[in-house]
C-alpha cells in the first residue's frame, strides 16, 4: 500500500514547496515560474537536504500533462484567426531566428570541439524555444494581449512545426543517408494536410454542436467534453506524427472559436495552473550542480549565445519585417531560452548513437538557465530600447521609422494577385477535403463494404461504392467548380481589360474542371477495371452534370455558409457586445495604440475631480472614451464629468501613455478579475468609424477643434495622411483632403460628422 501511494507523495512534495515558493516568490514580486524551477530543485534528486521526489517517471508523465493543459489554453486564447492577423512579420522573424540561430549553434559546437553531426544537432535544439516558459512568462507578467506577444507566440508555433520537420531530417544526415528532399516534402505536405483539415472539420463540426447543446451544459459538462477532445485531439495528433502539445494547441485554436470558448478558458484555469507548477517543477528537478561544474565552460558560452544571440537575431528579424525597436527587443528578449523540443533532439542523437552522453544534460542545464533568464530579459526590453533610442542618432532614427512606416503601407493587390489568391485558396481548401474523402473511403469505406456484401455481385458492389464517395465528394467538387459572386467583377474586369488575360482566366477554369475530374477517375479506377478511355468519358459527363446540377449548388452553399457562420460567431459577439475594442483590433493593430480598461481604486488620485480638471490628454496623451459606474454607461463622457471610486473607465494611448497613467492612478491589482468579468458590458449603438475627407467636405481646412465632433458626442482618436499615422491628435490639428479619419462615437452622430 506504501509503495502505491508513493505517486502522491511525491504530487504532496511538489505541490507545498511550490505553494511555499510561490508565496515567497510573490512578496518578493518575481516572476512564479522561477518560483517553480527553484522548488523543483529542492526535491529533486540532486539536492539532498530535503525529502526527495522517487518516482521520477511518473512525475514526468504529468508533467507532460501540464504541457498539454499548457497549450490547450494558448490555443483557446490564440485562434488561427488571430495567429493569421500577426501577418508576416512572425514569419520573417521565425525564419530569421531559425535559420541564423541554427548556423550560430551548429559553428559553435564545431569550435567546441564536438564533431560535425553534434555540431548540427547543437545548431537545431538551440534554436528551438519554449512555449510553455513563454506563456507563462506572460502570464505572471500580465503582458498577453501586447503586440510583441502576439508576435512571440505566433513565432513558437512555426517553431513548432519545423521541429517537426527536424525529427524527420535530422535521423536522415546523422545516420548517412541520402537526402534527396522527398522525405521534407512529404512532412510538410503531410502537416499542411492535417493542419487544414483538422481546422475545416473542427471549425464546420464544434461551433454548431456548442449552439446546439447550449442549453445542456453545465460548467462540469462542458469541461469534461473540452478536456476529452483536447485529450482526443493529442491522440490523433501523436498518432499522425505530431507532438502531443502541438494536437492540444489545434483544439484549443478550434474551440476558442466557438460560443463556449471564454467559457472554457475560465473553466480550464484551476487545472491548468495545478498541472503547470508540475511540469515547471520538474524542469527544475533536471538541474545537477555536478553538471554546471564539470561542464561550467559550454554551459555558460551556449547560455551567453541562447540569450544574447538569440535575443538579437529575433530583434533583427522583427525589425526587417517594419516594427520598431520596443517590439523587436521585447520579442527578442521573449525568445531567448532553449525549449522542451530541444530535449526531444537531443534524446533522438542519444538514441541513433551520434551524441556524447554529457550533451543532454548540457542541454537541459543551458534550458533551466535560460529560462530563469526569460522573465528578467522581458522586462528589461522596454528600458534597454528607451536607451537605445536616446543614444541613436537622429538620421539613423528617421531612417528605421521610414522603413517601418514602408513596411506597413497596405498596398492595394493587382486584380491578377486577388484572382491567383482566391483560386489557390479555394483549389488547396477543397483538395484537401476531397483527398481526404478518398482515402477515407479506400481505406474503410470499400473494404467494409466489401466484408458486408460478399455475396453479392462484385460490380454491384462497386457501383455502390462508388457511388457513396462521389455523393460525398459532390458538394466539394462544386466548390472547387463554382465561381462565387464576389470574384467575377474582378474576372469580368481583367476579361475586358485584355486579351491576353483571358487565356490565364481559360486556364484557371479548365484546371479547376480537371482537378474535379482526376478525382471521379480515381475514385471510378478504384472500384473498376474498364478501359481507361471509357472511365475518362464518364468522368468528365459526370463533371458536366455537376456543373449542371442545382441541387449540388444548394448542399455547397449549406455546407459553406456555416462553415462561414461558425468562423465568424465569436466575432459577431464582439461586435455586438464590444465593438470599439473589436474596431481598434482590427484597425489598429499596426499602430501603437491601445484601448485599456481601468478600476478606479478608493485612494485613487483622481478621485472626485472632472476629466476637465484633471487635463489627461495634455498630461499623459490618453482620452477616456467610457465610463461605467454600476449600471449607467456613460460613453465618450465630457470635460464636466467628475471620477468616482470604483468606475471602470476605457481610455485610448500608446503603451507608454497608459502604463505612465496606471502609475499615477496607482491602480491596485486585485481589482483585475473584476475587470475581467465586466470586460463584456455592452455598449449599445457606439462603434468605431472611419472616413476620408474629400476637398469638398464641410470639415477640409478646419481644426478638430472647430469640426464639430464634439458637439455631436464624437472623438476622433486617429488620422491617416499618406504614410504617416497621427495618433490622438491635438484639438487644434487641421484637416487636409485625403485624410482618413477615426472616429468612436454613437454611429447615428458619426455619419452626420461624415
Amino acid at each position: 500500500m506504501e509503495e502505491e501511494l508513493h505517486l502522491v507523495n511525491d504530487l504532496a512534495l511538489i505541490l507545498i514547496s511550490a505553494g511555499v515558493m510561490t508565496l515567497i516568490f510573490k512578496k518578493l514580486k518575481q516572476p512564479l515560474v522561477l518560483g517553480y524551477i527553484v522548488a523543483g530543485f529542492l526535491v529533486g534528486p540532486h539536492f539532498d537536504f530535503f525529502p526527495t521526489v522517487i518516482e521520477e517517471a511518473s512525475v514526468s508523465e504529468w508533467s507532460e500533462i501540464g504541457i498539454i493543459f499548457l497549450l490547450f489554453a494558448l490555443g483557446l486564447e490564440f485562434s488561427f484567426k488571430k495567429l493569421f492577423s500577426v501577418g508576416s512579420t512572425a514569419f520573417i522573424t521565425a525564419g530569421c531566428e531559425i535559420i541564423l540561430t541554427f548556423s550560430i549553434g551548429a559553428l559553435v559546437g564545431y569550435l567546441l570541439g564536438w564533431t560535425m553531426i553534434e555540431s548540427i544537432f547543437l545548431g537545431g535544439m538551440l534554436s528551438m524555444s519554449s512555449t510553455t516558459i513563454v506563456i507563462k512568462a506572460f502570464d505572471d507578467l500580465k503582458l498577453k494581449g501586447e503586440k510583441f506577444a502576439d508576435i512571440s507566440l505566433v513565432v513558437l508555433i512555426i517553431q513548432d512545426l519545423v521541429a517537426i520537420l527536424m525529427l524527420v531530417l535530422l535521423p536522415t544526415i546523422a545516420t548517412g543517408k541520402n537526402f534527396e528532399g522527398t522525405e521534407m516534402i512529404f512532412s510538410i505536405l503531410k502537416m499542411v494536410f492535417f493542419l487544414v483539415l483538422w481546422f475545416l472539420i473542427g471549425i464546420y463540426v464544434f461551433p454548431t454542436f456548442f449552439k446546439r447543446s447550449k442549453k445542456l451544459m453545465n460548467d462540469e459538462t462542458l469541461l469534461i467534453i473540452s478536456v476529452g477532445l483536447c485529450f482526443g485531439m493529442v491522440t490523433l495528433a501523436v498518432f499522425t506524427g505530431f507532438s502531443s502539445a502541438f494536437g492540444a494547441f489545434i483544439m484549443g485554436s478550434i474551440l476558442g472559436e466557438t460560443v463556449e470558448g471564454e467559457h472554457i478558458e475560465h473553466n480550464l484555469k484551476s487545472i491548468k495552473d495545478l498541472f503547470g507548477a508540475i511540469f515547471f517543477v520538474s524542469v527544475g528537478m533536471m538541474v545537477d550542480p555536478q553538471i554546471l561544474a564539470d561542464y561550467w565552460l559550454p554551459i555558460l558560452i551556449l547560455s551567453l549565445i541562447t540569450i544574447f544571440g538569440k535575443t538579437l537575431v529575433s530583434a533583427f528579424g522583427v525589425m526587417i519585417a517594419g516594427k520598431n525597436i520596443k517590439i523587436a527587443l521585447q520579442t527578442g528578449f521573449s525568445l531567448a531560452q532553449v525549449g522542451e523540443f530541444a530535449f526531444i533532439i537531443a534524446g533522438l542523437g542519444n538514441m541513433l548513437g551520434v551524441m556524447s552522453p554529457q550533451i543532454y544534460p548540457i542541454i537541459v542545464a543551458v534550458s533551466v538557465i535560460t529560462t530563469f533568464t526569460t522573465p528578467y530579459g522581458i522586462r528589461l526590453a522596454s528600458p534597454m530600447a528607451n536607451f537605445i533610442d536616446r543614444k541613436l542618432p537622429r538620421k539613423l532614427k528617421d531612417k528605421l521609422d521610414r522603413y517601418a512606416k514602408r513596411q506597413n503601407t497596405v498596398n492595394l493587390e493587382s486584380d491578377w494577385k486577388k484572382l491567383i489568391k482566391y483560386y489557390a485558396v479555394r483549389i488547396i481548401i477543397y483538395g484537401i477535403l476531397l483527398v481526404a474523402i478518398f482515402i477515407a473511403a479506400v481505406k474503410w469505406l470499400y473494404p467494409f463494404m466489401n466484408e458486408q456484401l460478399s455475396e453479392w455481385n462484385h460490380i454491384l458492389v462497386g457501383i455502390i461504392n462508388f457511388l457513396i464517395t462521389v455523393l460525398v465528394m459532390a458538394p466539394f467538387l462544386r466548390g472547387l467548380m463554382v465561381q462565387k459572386k464576389d470574384i467575377r467583377p474582378t474576372v469580368l474586369k481583367l476579361w475586358n481589360d485584355s486579351r491576353f488575360n483571358r487565356g490565364g482566366i481559360v486556364a484557371f477554369t479548365l484546371l479547376r474542371y480537371f482537378i474535379a475530374t482526376t478525382f471521379i477517375t480515381l475514385a471510378l479506377f478504384k472500384t473498376f477495371n474498364w478501359n481507361a478511355w471509357i472511365i475518362i468519358l464518364i468522368a468528365i459527363a459526370l463533371v458536366i452534370i455537376l456543373i449542371l446540377s442545382q441541387r449540388a449548388l444548394k448542399r455547397f452553399s449549406r455546407i459553406e455558409q456555416q462553415f462561414i457562420s461558425n468562423l465568424n460567431s465569436k466575432d459577431a459577439i464582439d461586435e455586438e457586445h464590444k465593438p470599439i475594442r473589436k474596431g481598434f483590433n482590427e484597425n489598429f493593430k499596426e499602430h501603437d495604440i491601445d484601448l485599456t480598461p481601468y478600476i478606479v481604486p478608493v485612494a485613487s488620485e483622481i478621485v472626485g475631480y472632472t476629466i476637465k480638471e484633471l487635463n489627461l490628454r495634455q498630461r499623459f496623451g490618453i482620452n477616456i472614451v467610457k465610463i461605467d459606474r454600476g449600471k449607467k454607461h456613460i460613453n465618450l463622457p465630457s470635460g464636466d464629468e467628475r471620477i468616482f471610486p470604483g468606475d471602470r473607465i476605457l481610455t485610448i494611448g500608446t503603451d507608454k501613455q497608459n502604463k505612465l497613467f496606471a502609475e499615477f492612478m496607482k491602480q491596485q491589482e486585485n481589482l483585475e478579475a473584476e475587470l475581467e468579468s465586466h470586460e463584456n458590458e455592452d455598449v449599445e449603438n457606439v462603434a468605431l468609424e472611419s472616413f476620408i475627407v474629400e476637398s469638398q467636405s464641410p470639415i477640409n481646412g478646419k481644426s478638430i477643434r472647430d469640426c464639430g465632433a464634439r458637439d455631436l458626442g464624437c472623438m476622433i482618436v486617429g488620422i491617416d495622411r499618406g504614410m504617416d499615422s497621427i495618433m490622438n491628435p491635438d484639438p487644434s490639428f487641421v484637416f487636409e483632403t485625403d485624410d482618413v479619419v477615426w472616429v468612436v462615437g454613437n454611429r447615428a452622430n458619426v455619419q452626420k460628422l461624415c
